[in-house]
Parts: C-alpha cells; structure tokens; sequence
C-alpha cells in the first residue's frame, strides 16, 4: 500500500505497560481528538495513547474508495513508531477496524476494544433490513450538508443524552469538515461504491481469536443496533460484553469516566 500521511495526538505516562490506539469513527468532523479528547489523559496515565486520524478524516491525507486501507495503514503507523504490539479501540468504523486488525495480524494486537461496531454487513434481526439505520441515515445527510444544524442533528442522534448536543460541538464539527471538503466528497464517492469499510473481520477467523476482547455497547444506539456486539460476544472465546442503558452509539463521550475505567482495568488485568 503507497504511505499516506495520518496525524495523532499522543499523550504518555511514565510508566508504559503498554501502547493503545485509539481509532476514530467515519462521522464528518470526526477526528481522533474529537472522538476521544475526554479518554486520553486518563488512559495516558497507564499506557502510551495513541489517537490517530485515519486516512480521509481529520488532519490526515485524503483517501479515495481504490485506496482506502485504514488497516494497512494501522500496521504502517505501528511499524513507524516502533511499536510491536498495542491495544486497539475503535468506535463504529474504528470498531470494525480494530476487529479486522485482530483477524489479520494477530501478532501485532494485544486487546481489542469496540463500541458500536457492525459485526458484519449480512442482514440482522433488528435494525433497518437492507437500508441505513436511522442514525445512518443522519450522517449520510450531514456529509452533504455540513451545516451546524446538521451536525446537532448528528450529534442529537448519536447519543442518548442531547444536552452532549452544546452549539459549540456541533460548530466544531461542522468547522472541521467543511475546513477539509475533499474529504466531505471522497466520503460520498465511498458511499456511492458501497461504503467506508472495505473489509470486516469473518466471524469463523474470529472465532478461533484468543485475543481478549471488550464489546462496549450502547443500549440505545440508533446508529448500529446492539444486536452486532452480541452477534461478536457469541462467536469470540475470549470476549465479554458491556451492555450500557441510557447510553447511544458513542459510549467513550457519553460515559467517559466509567469507559476510561473499563478500558484501563481490561487492558491491565485481561
């Protein structure tokens, strides 16, 4: 895969049992520290933190449907640092990548933690059938017309707590993706051609993992229904699941103390 350019905030404590990424999910605006800025200083208190923009998003380079590979560029972005092995958490996209990582290079991951991600693109017994969710739906809408407007109704729907909806949020993601619109239009070039995500992780290769992994879930996600961390919590030996009330798809924001503490006790003890 040709290299491209992804920017991180990184914090890090003095004592390093070690490395987490933290990855983002593919909302417009959506950026490693707009995704995790109330995670990282209390996860940097125990490990080297990582929260990266993935290629497409954020400060890094854009990315087209043909190059897309936020994998490889994961393994890129360790390879660069020096670092053998990490903890990955993934929001949404994040999730999904981070399971994919699991499944492709073992080696190189010590514990996975999601929340919210699609457990694979086949039909479920909840949600939208075939169409977006209506959370999905609202972000679709939101790349198209990054207003502030659009992006409280984002933001409204992504939690379940709408006083998380401030005007200055909703302002700040407006700002970021309308500072960085050949990403706003690569995003609905990968929509027309069937996405963001070029590749899940398959569920037999999952099951055989005996990497720990935490499925965080929100009860009340509208986005990605919790069906997919059950659907995961089912098929991988080494998981446990999370199952949050009064909380949407965005868990790390919504719940951030209670997050930070399951994220640092898992990757500690797991």
């Amino acid at each position: 895969m040709p290299s491209r350019r992804h920017n991180s905030a990184m914090l890090s404590s003095p004592r390093r049992p070690s490395s987490t990424i933290l990855i983002h999910g593919s909302g417009p605006g959506a950026t490693g520290w707009s995704n995790f800025s109330g995670n990282i200083e209390a996860l940097a208190r125990h490990f080297h933190v990582y929260a990266v923009d993935m290629p497409g998003w954020g400060e890094s380079d854009p990315c087209t449907k043909e190059t897309l590979d936020h994998i490889g560029a994961t393994i890129q972005f360790m390879d660069a640092l020096g670092i053998a092995k990490a903890a990955v958490v993934g929001n949404s996209m994040g999730g999904i990548i981070a399971l994919a990582l699991a499944a492709e290079h073992p080696d190189r991951i010590s514990h996975v933690i999601t929340m919210g991600p699609a457990a694979h693109p086949g039909p479920k017994l909840f949600g939208a059938g075939d169409g977006p969710t209506e959370g999905l739906k609202v972000l679709q809408q939101a790349y198209r017309t990054p207003t502030p407007e659009a992006m409280h109704a984002l933001v409204s729907i992504m939690v379940y707590d709408k006083t998380f909806a401030t005007p200055d949020l909703c302002k700040a993601r407006s700002d970021a993706a309308l500072a960085r619109p050949e990403h706003l239009a690569n995003f609905l070039d990968m929509l027309a051609k069937g996405g963001p995500v070029t590749r899940f992780a398959p569920l037999d290769v999952l099951a055989r993992s005996q990497i720990p992994m935490l499925l965080i879930h929100g009860r009340d996600d509208r986005v990605v229904h919790y069906e997919n961390s059950l659907i995961l919590n089912a098929y991988i030996p080494n998981s446990r699941m999370v199952l949050m009330n009064r909380c949407g798809h965005w868990a790390m924001i919504e719940h951030a103390e209670e997050f930070n503490r399951l994220v640092t006790d898992f990757v500690l003890h797991a």
